[in-house]
């Protein structure tokens, strides 16, 4: 992308972003038309090139992104304050299947993964306490902290204890989704071992969830029901990790083929930028990595609205296209079930970073997954079956989404922000930033700076250069939030709580 200090995304656009600030009166020219700045507009923002009525759609990326409020004037900067969503509610959709063939090199590139029993890979050797109740929190927690002072994480990663509020009190959809998550924890090839904590009078009873496992490794997946045993269960929890502890110290890594990885495609704190260059850096990379066999998850269903119809034509096949009308109107009838309304997504910092509409996030969001085929779409809480572009049901929000995609099978998650964010799920949270200003105020947050695009790289550098880093990662570089310690999970819930 070359340098310049405002972008046409499409050429049917009716307005470009600002790659700096603009102050009023300043001009633009593009198809030689010159165009008066009529309102300071922050870098990230819209400028519209042409005069737009009341109703009409304005036009990015190629798609309505809305309509005007008012009469607009070329030049105005377009924000929430004078432009409209078009989303309302459910809609009836047509499979018209568009096929793009991509022309993406075999580079037959590898990392060093943790070979499991099963045929899955790790990029993490880690030992997991999985409380399957909130109550037995602080017990996990010490266990955790006992086992890291005494082996000082000689042989393995790292040693954590995964807190939630649930395994009790809730109902159907709830009860499920949460046993769900944690089998995904409990299965996760980046965990070399894991002990199951129970309290015992859970309503996510420890047999229970143990059948839920399936043919799993006993070796290296143990239970603790704590209050059936007699005196001090921290003890008894210890001789369990230590045994644990032995076998995983032990495992190696082993050259992989990229077919391997798994990774989640996600977004937060987006802004102006994210559909310009993070966005669609982390999209060539979703493309190159299915080209090699391997598999990209897409989620955040609710910022797929205004762009879903994308995302639908490009199914695989008709089977796929059903599941796809049904994972974004299920969503809708969430929302209107509780009385709010399909559109009003964006949040304040979306907002001043230059998104004004859901479907200006939308189309910017699914960016993130490239063009490639949709080969599978999930339910919340399943696991991967399918190589390739999957889609998954998961709200928006950062915490809940990340860990859906994690227990979906990834091994890590490609976030990209324009506004920064520390947190990290239970695996490797890769932040790549859509603006060098954030990359170069938070070293300590960012491991990846897209915002080169807007300096002057060109996509198939800058793509080289994220490759070899999200490989580095793979082979075991930390991420930011590994090395600052900021990881947790978060349970999607919907109703009751007794």
């Amino acid at each position: 992308m070359e340098k310049a200090p405002f972008i046409k995304i499409n050429p049917a656009d009716s307005v470009v972003v600002c790659l700096r600030n603009y102050s009023k009166g300043e001009e633009i020219t593009i198809n030689d038309k010159t165009i008066t700045v009529l309102q300071d507009t922050p870098v990230g923002h819209k400028i519209l090139i042409k005069d737009t009525k009341e109703g009409e759609n304005i036009i990015k990326y190629g798609y309505p992104i809305g309509h005007a409020k008012e009469n607009l004037t070329a030049g105005q900067w377009v924000n929430e304050n004078n432009l409209k969503t078009n989303l309302s509610g459910k809609l009836t959709y047509e499979y018209k299947p568009v096929n793009e063939k991509l022309q993406i090199e075999n580079k037959n590139l590898k990392f060093n993964g943790y070979i499991r029993a099963n045929g899955e890979v790790g990029i993490r050797n880690e030992i997991w306490i999985v409380p399957t109740v909130g109550c037995v929190n602080g017990i996990a927690e010490k266990l955790a902290n006992r086992l890291t002072e005494e082996t000082k994480l000689a042989g393995i990663d790292a040693i954590h204890a995964w807190h939630h509020n649930y395994g009790c009190s809730q109902l159907s959809e709830d009860h499920e989704n949460t046993r769900k998550v944690l089998r995904d924890i409990v299965l996760h090839p980046n965990a070399g071992a894991v002990l199951v904590l129970s309290l015992g009078c859970e309503n996510n009873q420890p047999d229970q969830f143990e059948k839920l496992l399936g043919d799993y490794d006993k070796s290296r997946i143990k239970f603790l029901v704590v209050q059936k045993v007699k005196g001090d269960e921290v003890e008894e929890g210890m001789k369990i990790l230590r045994s644990l502890y032995e076998i995983t110290k032990n495992d190696v890594r082993t050259a992989c083929p990229l077919s391997k990885l798994r990774v989640g495609l996600k977004c937060g704190g987006s802004d102006g930028l994210s559909g310009i260059t993070a966005n669609p850096l982390v999209g060539e990379f979703s493309d190159f990595l299915v080209a090699q066999g391997g598999t990209s998850i897409l989620t955040e269903v609710p910022e797929m609205f205004g762009a879903e119809t994308i995302l639908m034509n490009r199914c695989e096949n008709a089977d796929l296209f059903n599941q796809t009308v049904k994972l974004v109107n299920d969503f809708k009838e969430y929302f209107l079930s509780h009385g709010e309304p399909v559109g009003e997504n964006p949040s304040p910092g979306n907002k001043a970073g230059g998104i004004s509409t859901l479907e200006d996030k939308a189309l910017g969001c699914t960016q993130k997954c490239g063009r490639a085929p949709v080969s599978g779409v999930l339910g919340y809480g399943d696991r991967l079956k399918a190589n390739g572009l999957n889609l998954l049901s998961a709200p928006g929000n950062d915490l809940v989404a990340s860990t859906a995609l994690a227990a979906a099978g990834c091994q890590i998650v490609l976030f990209t922000t324009g506004r920064g964010t520390p947190f990290g799920t239970f695996i490797p949270t890769m932040k790549i930033s859509t603006n060098s200003t954030l990359y170069n105020n938070k070293p300590n947050w960012i491991d990846f700076n897209a915002g080169e695009l807007v300096d002057g790289i060109d996509m198939k550098s800058l793509l080289d250069k994220f490759t070899n880093k999200i490989i580095s990662v793979a082979n075991g570089e930390k991420t930011r939030n590994e090395e600052n310690g900021y990881r947790e999970i978060a349970i999607f819930k919907n109703g009751v709580t007794l």
